[in-house]
C-alpha cells in the first residue's frame, strides 16, 4: 500500500491552459503529472473521478450545471487524457492514494467525492478511510467493491474495448442508452484512446477484481448511489445488493432513460440529483 506522505512529496502545480469559467493546470503528485480542471466557487467543493476510459471531460456537462454553486474539481487519473503514466501501477489503492494526495494538495477542507464506475470504486475506498474534510459521497453507476466475477468472454471484451476507434464505438453502444451527438461521441473516442497501454489493461485484468468490500463497510458519510435505469453493465439490482447493502444509510436513486454513462446520457438529471443530495445538509 502506498504511503500518502510519499505520494505528496515533490507536489507542485503549474498552470497550462485557461478558458472562460475554468482553469486547467498540471498538478505533480509524487512522480505523476495530473491534468486538473477547476471551475466555479462555493462550499463544499465537488471532486469528480471519471470512469475507466474517461477523462476529466466526461464530467463537462454535469459541471456546467453545478459550477454556479460549487467549486468543481475534475481531473484525468494517471495514464488517461493529459495525465502522465505511473511507475507504481494502477491498482485501486494507488488511485485512491492519488485522489487523496491531490485533495490534500489543493487544500480542500470540505468536499464531496463523486465517482463514476471505476472512479466509484476508487471513491468507495477513499471514503472508507474517513479522510478529514469529506462530508459526502456520490457513487455514479459505481463498480462493485467485490470482485467482478466476469466470464472469460466478458473479460476479453473489456480488455479489447479501447483497442481502436471501432471497438470504442462498439463500447459506447453498449454503455450508453441513447444515440449520442457526434461531438460527444468524438470526445469519448478521443478520451478512450488516450489511455496508456498499462492503464487500459490494469482495470479489466486486475483492479476490477480487487475486493475492497471489508473496507466499504467503514464509510460513515452520507452516501447517494445513482443508477442508470437501462445500465447493462452494472444493474440497479446489483447496486442494491453489492453497494447499498454495505454502506450504512446509503440511498439509491435511479436516473430514468440512462445507461451506464450517466454523465453523458443524462447530465442534467445527474447534476440535479447531486445538487439535491448535497443541498439537504449543506451549510
Amino acid at each position: 500500500m502506498s504511503d500518502l506522505t510519499s505520494v505528496l512529496q515533490g507536489t507542485e502545480v503549474t498552470p497550462t491552459v485557461s478558458h472562460v469559467g475554468s482553469s486547467l493546470t498540471k498538478a505533480v503528485i509524487g512522480k505523476v503529472s495530473l491534468n486538473v480542471e477547476e471551475r466555479g466557487a462555493g462550499d463544499p467543493a465537488l471532486v469528480f473521478l471519471h470512469y475507466w476510459g474517461g477523462t476529466h471531460r466526461t464530467w463537462n456537462k454535469v459541471a456546467v450545471e453545478l459550477e454556479s454553486s460549487y467549486r468543481i474539481i475534475t481531473y484525468d487519473m494517471r495514464g488517461w487524457g493529459g495525465s502522465g503514466a505511473a511507475e507504481d501501477g494502477y491498482s485501486i489503492t494507488a488511485l485512491a492514494d492519488e485522489a487523496m494526495a491531490l485533495i490534500e494538495h489543493l487544500g480542500l477542507r470540505k468536499y464531496v467525492l463523486i465517482g463514476h464506475s471505476m472512479g466509484g470504486k476508487v471513491s468507495q475506498l477513499v471514503a472508507s478511510r474517513r479522510p478529514q474534510g469529506l462530508v459526502g459521497l456520490v457513487l455514479v453507476a459505481p463498480a462493485t467493491p467485490t470482485s467482478s466475477h466476469f466470464s472469460e468472454e466478458a473479460k476479453q471484451q473489456q480488455i479489447h474495448a479501447y483497442d481502436n476507434r471501432e471497438t470504442v464505438l462498439q463500447t459506447i453502444g453498449f454503455l450508453s442508452a441513447r444515440t449520442l451527438d457526434p461531438e460527444t461521441v468524438e470526445q469519448i473516442v478521443q478520451d478512450s484512446l488516450s489511455g496508456t497501454a498499462e492503464a487500459k489493461l490494469a482495470w479489466p485484468t486486475s483492479a476490477i477484481d480487487e475486493d475492497i468490500s471489508a473496507e466499504v463497510s467503514k464509510i460513515t458519510v452520507p452516501t447517494l448511489v445513482l443508477a442508470g435505469e437501462y445500465d447493462r453493465l452494472d444493474s440497479v439490482e446489483q447496486h442494491r445488493r453489492e453497494v447499498i447493502a454495505r454502506i450504512s444509510g446509503a440511498r439509491l436513486e435511479v436516473i430514468p432513460d440512462s445507461g451506464h454513462l450517466l454523465p453523458v446520457d443524462e447530465p442534467v438529471r445527474t447534476a440535479r440529483a447531486i445538487d439535491n443530495f448535497v443541498g439537504q445538509w449543506r451549510a
